[in-house]
């Protein structure tokens, strides 16, 4: 049971992925208003009575991420309306629901590795492993109704929902094939990044978040680089690699990304410039500024325009409200605005 208080037309989102990373549905201002909201949330196979003024979100897989979203302007009276707000947010077991609940003690695995990125430990299981893991989750999770031709495909290796992969009885033609699938594939995700959507100024620009059907592929890529993006009604991001000059940003670099007055990015909700590395993580920096957006207090020129700096070393202390912190080296940004931007190298 997901309860939602008023939000008094304060723009919020709470995008519901599926195991498979769609988003199967999003209350939110955009959809469903701001007004007091109730949700239970059912898995595949569920059947049991709704209460009443509860509306029912189907879920297609027992895994269900629910990434709430609520915008704030960084005051410290919004920042203290929006605790407020998430203070009367609740999630409860439907069982518990219209009664006192308490969330029984956590229980911490000491045997996951927390330190190591979870794409790392991915790209390392071996793909007996790998494949293993496939099946047993797609057990609780199963694909959709367009995925029958994969799955017939993988049914030939082994690989079936519910069932072990047994990868040592597979012909040793078959398994030595198979050992290099890890390397092999995560490359492949990753060179589909120019092709995930088009050029716009500089500007690898797509619609394709969200839901993605059978275009596995491009849902690859997208967890890989951005897990759990929002539909392209809620937040699109475009994300670039390389300068004017189609060079990759570098971080012995100075860049600076000019909007003139008046046109910062039109946007209905929030917009951000976020600085990655070329792992696609965030670059610790001094500043602990990860991202510089319209909640920033950024400096204008005398014109009104405004300049946004992008390099590694401190601009100095007249441009350091406008700086975003890059890597040493190779790094890339990302923006939630869709606006023509241009970046001139120094």
């Amino acid at each position: 049971m997901l309860s939602l208080p008023d939000a008094h037309d304060r723009y919020y989102l709470f995008p519901m992925l599926d195991g498979w990373t769609d988003v199967f549905q999003v209350p939110g201002k955009r959809t469903t208003g701001t007004g007091p909201q109730k949700y239970v949330i059912t898995g595949p196979g569920w059947k049991g009575t709704i209460p009443e003024g509860v509306t029912e979100y189907k879920s297609p897989t027992s895994i269900v991420w629910l990434l709430g979203r609520i915008y704030c302007t960084a005051t410290p009276e919004d920042y203290a309306a929006v605790h407020k707000m998430q203070d009367t947010i609740s999630v409860v077991p439907l069982s518990s629901y219209g009664r006192p609940y308490t969330p029984p003690p956590g229980t911490v695995d000491p045997g996951i590795d927390m330190k190591t990125a979870v794409r790392d430990q991915v790209n390392a299981l071996s793909s007996a492993a790998y494949f293993n893991l496939l099946a047993t989750l797609m057990k609780d999770n199963p694909p959709a109704k367009a995925d029958a031709p994969m799955l017939d495909k993988m049914a030939r290796l082994g690989i079936v929902p519910g069932q072990p992969f047994d990868f040592e009885n597979l012909d040793p033609e078959v398994q030595q094939a198979l050992q290099g699938v890890p390397k092999v594939s995560f490359g492949t995700i990753m060179a589909h990044f120019k092709s995930a959507g088009r050029m716009e100024n500089g500007w690898i620009f797509t619609t394709k978040t969200g839901l993605y059907g059978t275009d596995y592929l491009q849902r690859a890529l997208i967890t890989a680089i951005g897990l759990g993006a929002n539909r392209p009604q809620d937040a699109v991001y475009p994300t670039s690699e390389t300068d004017a000059e189609g060079n990759a940003y570098d971080g012995t670099k100075k860049y600076v990304m000019h909007f003139d007055k008046g046109q910062m990015p039109p946007v209905d909700g929030f917009w951000s410039l976020t600085m990655y590395n070329a792992e696609y993580f965030f670059v610790a920096n001094p500043l602990n500024r990860y991202t510089l957006s319209a909640r920033n207090d950024l400096k204008k020129n005398p014109d009104g325009s405004v300049d946004l700096h992008l390099q590694h070393e401190n601009p100095g202390p007249e441009k350091k409200s406008n700086w975003l912190p890059a890597a040493k080296g190779k790094f890339l940004i990302l923006t939630d605005s869709v606006v023509k931007q241009y970046l001139c190298v120094d």
